[in-house]
Formats: C-alpha cells, sequence, structure tokens
C-alpha cells in the first residue's frame, strides 16, 4: 500500500478567484456586459451626484441671500423700534425736546427701522402690511409728540402711550408680530439649510453607484489585460481616477458647507435671542429707564454677529469651481469607459461582422 504526497491547500489570489468567477463567459460577451454596467452606473452616479451637490449649493445660496438677511433684518428693526421710543422718551425726560437737533437720534431709528423691513420684503414671502402699517402708525405718534404737542404736556403723554401700545401690545404690537416673524424666518432657515431625508439618499445613492462604478472599471481592465493581452487602457483609466476624485471631493465640500450653515444657524439663533432680549418699556414716557446703553450694545451684537453670518455664508470660489468640476465629471466618466470599451470592442469585434 502506498501513499501519496498531499499538496497544501494554499488560498486562490484575488486575481485567481475573478478569473474563476468569469470563465464561463465569452469575451465578447464580457466586455458588452462590463460596457452596459459601465454606462448604467455612470449615469446614476452622475445623475444623483450632480442633483444632490446642487441642492447643498442651492440652500447655501439661500441662505446666504434671502433667509439670514431677513433674519437680521428683523432683528434690526425691532431693536431700532425699542430705541426709538427710549431716545424719545429720554428726551422728554431731560427737557430737550425743544433743543435743535436733539431728535435726531430717535428719528434715524425710526429710519432704519422702516428701512429694514423694506429690505426685508425681497428676502421673504411673509406679508408685511400689517408690521408696516403698525410701523408706520408708531412712528406717526411718536413725531406728533415729539413735535407738534412738545408744548402739550397732557396730550403728549397720550401720544406716547399710543406709540407703546403700538409697540408693545400683547400678541398685536409691533414687537410682538415682529417675533412672530422671526419665527417663522428661522424655521424657514433651518429648513433651508438642513439637509434633507431626499438629499442624504441622493448622496448614498451617488456615493453606491461611484463604488460600484470603480469596481466594475477594475474589472473591466482586468479582463482587457487578462483575455485580450492589452495594456491599460488609458480611457478606464483617466474613467477609474475620475470616479475616485468625484467619490471625495464634492462630499468633502459638502461637509464643509454644511459646517458653514450650522455655523450660520447658530449665529442667527442668537442674533434672534439678543433681539428678543428687551420685552417691555415704561408706561409713563417720563419714566422711561436709561437703557440706551443696552439697546446699543444689543444692536451692536447683532451687527457684529451679522457680520460673522455673511462671512461664513460668502460664495467661496473653489465651491463654485467644485460645483462646475462636478458637472463636466459627471459627463467624463460616462463618455470615458463608453470610449474605452466601445472602441476596443469595434475594433475587435463589431467591425468583424
Amino acid at each position: 500500500m502506498t501513499t501519496g504526497h498531499t499538496v497544501p491547500w494554499r488560498p486562490r489570489s484575488p486575481a485567481a478567484a475573478w478569473r474563476g468567477r468569469l470563465s464561463p463567459w465569452r469575451t465578447r460577451r464580457l466586455l458588452e456586459a462590463h460596457l452596459l454596467l459601465l454606462l448604467l452606473c455612470a449615469a446614476v452616479a452622475a445623475t444623483a451626484l450632480f442633483f444632490s451637490y446642487r441642492q447643498t449649493q442651492r440652500g447655501a445660496v439661500a441662505l446666504a441671500s434671502r433667509e439670514a438677511p431677513a433674519v437680521q433684518g428683523l432683528a434690526g428693526t425691532r431693536l431700532a423700534a425699542l430705541r426709538s421710543y427710549e431716545e424719545a422718551g429720554a428726551l422728554v425726560k431731560d427737557g430737550l425736546v425743544d433743543v435743535a437737533g436733539s431728535g435726531e437720534t430717535y428719528r434715524s431709528q425710526l429710519s432704519a427701522a422702516d428701512q429694514g423691513l423694506s429690505r426685508i420684503a425681497d428676502r421673504t414671502d411673509q406679508d408685511l402690511g400689517t408690521v408696516d402699517g403698525l410701523l408706520a402708525s408708531y412712528g406717526n405718534s411718536l413725531d406728533l409728540g415729539m413735535s407738534v404737542y412738545r408744548d402739550q404736556p397732557l396730550m403728549q403723554q397720550q401720544k406716547f402711550v399710543e406709540a407703546r401700545s403700538l409697540l408693545v401690545r400683547d400678541k398685536v404690537g409691533l414687537t410682538s408680530r415682529l417675533d412672530e416673524l422671526q419665527a417663522v424666518q428661522m424655521r424657514h432657515a433651518e429648513a433651508t439649510a438642513t439637509m434633507g431625508d431626499r438629499q442624504r439618499a441622493g448622496w448614498w445613492i451617488a456615493e453606491l453607484a461611484l463604488g460600484a462604478l470603480a469596481s466594475t472599471l477594475l474589472s473591466a481592465l482586468f479582463v482587457l489585460r487578462d483575455r485580450c493581452g492589452r495594456d491599460w487602457n488609458p480611457y478606464l483609466l483617466a474613467a477609474f481616477a475620475l470616479t475616485v476624485l468625484l467619490a471625495v471631493v464634492p462630499l468633502l465640500t459638502t461637509s464643509a458647507t454644511e459646517d458653514h450653515l450650522d455655523g450660520a444657524l447658530k449665529d442667527l439663533r442668537q442674533i434672534t435671542t439678543v433681539s428678543r432680549r428687551i420685552t417691555t418699556v415704561s408706561q409713563q414716557i417720563t419714566e422711561v429707564p436709561r437703557r440706551g446703553s443696552e439697546l446699543v450694545d444689543a444692536q451692536q451684537q447683532v451687527t457684529q454677529t451679522s457680520e460673522q453670518v455673511r462671512q461664513r455664508l460668502a460664495t467661496d470660489a473653489w465651491a463654485d469651481r467644485v460645483y462646475q468640476g462636478t458637472f463636466v465629471g459627471g459627463l467624463l466618466i460616462v463618455v470615458l469607459p463608453a470610449l474605452g470599451l466601445g472602441l476596443r470592442l469595434d475594433g475587435d469585434y463589431w467591425r468583424r461582422r
């Protein structure tokens, strides 16, 4: 009885394993199947990537051009309206109403509030008619108290009471309505800046399709070298390199953009909180407290934070270039594999029919 020599088992290499899986296929059919799969994966990846990236860019542009300026404008209007009342009251309390040029501050604040609403009208779809009317009535009452009735204390006090009611009346006053508009505008800003489920699904589809495309490209390159004895196909190599770039660069750019949007939303919430810090004014105009410094500090803080938001949301040239490159790259990952395998199939098989 003889015993044979036992050959130790060795695992096959990945190339050998893949060669075995593809062995039942004829070369022509195998290349045609790769071509069809490459075109399908490239089309899905390019479409999903382009629309997902475009949605991110559109959200950033919308937040910078519409939502953020509207929130900032509403905050500035609220603070300016409150400060105009405090400044007018301080003049009456100090007996400076008749002094030339003494009313410039309160008038400038009224003007700032009016201009703020005018700028907001182009950046929001909310109805500002009621707020515009309240601001006009409030400013008229304040002007009458400061000019027409400045020598009639009782009538002056009545006009200031009217102005105060229009300014801070619960639920229907100017500040209450501005608070409501701010709340709605902040919800719009959050919806604009936050990546939704559809957008996340688009990114997942794009990345999975790009991964499938890269794997299929490697398989096609392997088939050409293994069965056709060809060198590395430059079209497929370029498509593979471009696929890797499209899988990484737009995603990193989107991540950076989302970080900027999150920071901008945080700043907008801070602006809203600061503008709502002062909620009441004195019942009697002669009892107006010295809150000018507090209001000035709030206005300065809103201005500084608004500048931070503007800098965060400033359109970067590199982000625009990535957006344009994504569009061009999406076209190329469809065209290059078609050229690479199409030319090879045409030269080796299709012309021989």
